[in-house]
């Protein structure tokens, strides 16, 4: 499969997990998944990466601790790019790390599949109609399998 199809079956296994309710530490599609498992069983199920675990964690972890835990799993897997395009990952700083993701499924406009908690369920959004995520002080970062 070459890239471009390869960032396209990620985009379309991201939509697949759309109404999903927000649930922390799940992954089951139409039952339960936080933004960090939704990235996980995106590349997971689409056979890009191998199988692997990040939880248990509790939900509130980035509030008392300063450790890039959430960074830890993109950065063994990821490389860090200036321009996210479909398929990438971007992260936002919430408390003292960061801790909120999502898969880009446009990159103009700017916009993503996530598991937000203040929705209550996995969203496709325009990033700068979320007051929260386009906020300077989120200092978001992309990253790409592909680089």
């Amino acid at each position: 499969m070459s890239e471009t199809e390869e960032r396209a079956a990620v985009v379309a296994e991201a939509r697949r997990w759309i109404g999903t309710p927000y649930h922390n530490c799940a992954d089951l599609r139409g039952v339960g998944v936080d933004c960090g498992m939704l990235i996980v069983r995106v590349f997971v199920d689409t056979g890009l990466c191998a199988p692997f675990d990040p939880r248990p964690y509790p939900p509130d972890w980035h509030l008392h601790r300063s450790d890039e835990r959430y960074l830890g799993f993109v950065f063994d897997r990821c490389a860090e790019v200036e321009e996210p395009r479909p398929g990438d990952i971007l992260v936002f700083r919430y408390g003292r790390c960061y801790s909120h993701g999502g898969i880009v499924t446009a990159a103009t406009p700017l916009s993503i599949v996530h598991a937000f908690w203040p929705a209550g369920i996995v969203i496709e959004e325009t990033l700068s109609r979320n007051a929260q995520l386009a906020d300077p002080a989120r200092r978001r970062r992309a990253f790409s399998y592909w680089r």
